[in-house]
């Protein structure tokens, strides 16, 4: 099936030969009559586009199978010079049939809607984003100096902001824009609740909270483009899906030339594993010691999304082991846990009288016992990489062939 927004071609492969049925209305009346002509061996086709879950949902229970392929790939294995829905249809049957279709993983039903949630999430701060520097822009345009408040758009930094001489129509769309600000607040307050309330109880979001840096937004997010770990089978392919593995040319003889990331895959997810490399390089622990190494040489940035593919390994050995991050910091983790448990509505502990895990977080004396095994923790892979000596290929010598012989 060659889909598209009101319609899709079909194209059937029968004994060998293809067969062209026409077009179905792409509504879910007529996706169901399609699928009542299919049989419970039969399989479908269908390129990844953006009403392509719907359509696995309703076709899945008339036939054996619904196949989503990856269109990118697609397109790469079998690029025509003569392009039409038919033809394109015809070419999805064929690769099926043969064996070389390029498949995507279909999601659950949880997992999907997890998607959903934390994409809207991610619209909703970066058109926040967007909002805050057009006023920015604004300021800048009439040169206003900089804030000297952390956030222009806090009470302090509002009431600096109506004390600056500005027009009055740059005044009236500045108050626009802050009003436009508060609307989106309120909107990512009631998204955080519903992904508070499908994450609270996620053992894997709890065990990602445990490094240093991942909060609960970024360990959600990381789990809903992940969905099974399982089908990732090293850790290199769980870098490869989120983009962040390094282009490679090589041809004949010649030295292999690594480039810039490939940025191939989730980009968001990829987002998210940069923002917490970032939050882990103000940490004490050996990703900061890694951060401050990569930075001495090639600048902050490419530190950044270093640490961004460190995590990701050390996601896929955490998920795949089941195990905790081993310098977790127990009462830090208790309270991100805490954080996102009220966020889902649980009630406060000092309603029933009685003091939670997250309390020890509060305590300055064990917090800064848990902050010191971390600092140890950094100047050991400090340590570690200061006497780290690389060993270069080993040299045959007379000795070891007569030992060999």
């Amino acid at each position: 099936m060659d889909i598209h927004r009101t319609f899709a071609e079909v194209v059937f492969w029968e004994d060998g030969r293809l067969r062209h049925h026409g077009r179905v209305d792409m509504t879910r009346s007529g996706l169901e009559g399609f699928g009542r002509s299919l049989g419970k061996k039969d399989e479908v086709v269908l390129e990844a586009t953006g009403n392509a879950m719907a359509v696995v949902r309703v076709l899945s229970p008339f036939v054996g199978r619904v196949i989503v392929a990856n269109p990118m790939q697609v397109k790469a294995i079998a690029h025509a010079r003569i392009k039409t829905d038919k033809i394109d249809a015809g070419v999805l049957a064929q690769l099926q049939a043969s064996g070389f279709l390029p498949e995507v993983w279909v999601p659950d039903e949880r997992t999907e809607r997890l998607r959903r949630l934390v994409a809207r999430r991610n619209q909703v701060v970066r058109h926040r984003t967007r909002v805050k520097n057009e006023v920015h822009g604004i300021l800048q345009a009439h040169l206003v100096p900089k804030c000297p408040h952390a956030d222009l758009f806090n009470n302090r930094g509002r009431a600096w902001l109506e004390r600056q001489v500005l027009p009055d129509d740059e005044r009236a769309a500045i108050a626009r824009h802050i009003r436009e600000i508060d609307r989106l607040a309120e909107d990512l307050a009631d998204l955080d609740v519903d992904i508070a309330m499908e994450a609270v109880d996620d053992p894997q979001v709890r065990r990602l909270q445990t490094i240093t840096g991942v909060n609960a937004i970024v360990a959600t997010g990381i789990i809903a483009a992940i969905g099974g770990i399982r089908r990732f089978n090293e850790p290199q392919k769980l870098v490869s899906y989120f983009g962040l593995n390094p282009r490679v040319r090589q041809s004949g003889l010649g030295i292999a030339q690594y480039g810039r990331i490939s940025k191939h895959g989730r980009s968001h997810a990829r987002a998210m594993l940069v923002e917490a490399a970032w939050a882990a390089a103000k940490a004490p622990g050996p990703l900061r010691a890694f951060f401050l190494r990569i930075r001495s040489k090639r600048g902050h940035q490419v530190a950044a999304v270093a640490v961004a593919r460190k995590l990701a390994v050390l996601i896929w050995h955490l998920l795949t082991k089941e195990q905790d991050y081993f310098w977790v910091r127990p009462a830090l983790v208790a309270a991100k846990q805490r954080q996102l448990a009220l966020k889902a509505g649980a009630p406060s502990e000092r309603s029933v009288g009685r003091r939670g895990a997250a309390y020890a977080y509060n305590v300055k004396e064990l917090r800064n016992r848990e902050k010191a095994a971390a600092e140890n923790a950094e100047r050991a892979y400090e340590l570690m990489v200061r006497h780290w000596r690389s060993r270069g290929p080993k040299r045959r010598t007379d000795a070891t062939k007569e030992e060999r012989l």
